[in-house]
């Protein structure tokens, strides 16, 4: 399996959202070139949020991003096909050591241990909200 894990605090999320700065260290500013997808898209659809909310809503949208690259890899996507390999999207909270994982069938990123445990919560940790 290939896991494909961002955390809270990025810098380089950080740095995409505010390029100010990035013209002093321009292989930052190249290397967050293939975050472009994820810039756009927050700045079309997510707007309106407060700056943890961006930095939150980027990081996830940077793995999702990494993710469906790394669906067009050629040797990736083979093994995908043959049922070899299944793609993760995960999130690493620093402040808490919390992880979190994307979940297709839900939409969001759910904290790990109430997947694997099968506990359920009244209402999902979703890595979007403000406690993420």
């Amino acid at each position: 399996d290939i896991i494909v894990c961002g955390h809270s605090l990025c810098g380089a999320m950080k740095g995409l959202i505010s390029p100010e700065g990035l013209d002093e260290m321009p292989a930052v500013a190249a290397w967050l070139k293939h975050a472009e997808r994820t810039r756009r898209i927050l700045k079309d659809a997510y707007s309106g949020l407060n700056e943890d909310q961006t930095l939150n809503v980027a990081i996830q949208l940077n793995v999702l991003g990494q993710l469906e690259s790394l669906r067009t890899h050629p040797s990736v996507a083979s093994k995908i096909a043959q049922g070899e390999i299944t793609l993760h999207g995960w999130i690493y909270k620093i402040e808490t050591g919390q992880v979190y994982s994307y979940r297709p069938k839900e939409g969001q990123f759910l904290e790990l241990t109430e997947i694997f445990t099968g506990k359920e919560r009244s209402k999902p940790q979703a890595a979007l909200n403000s406690s993420m």
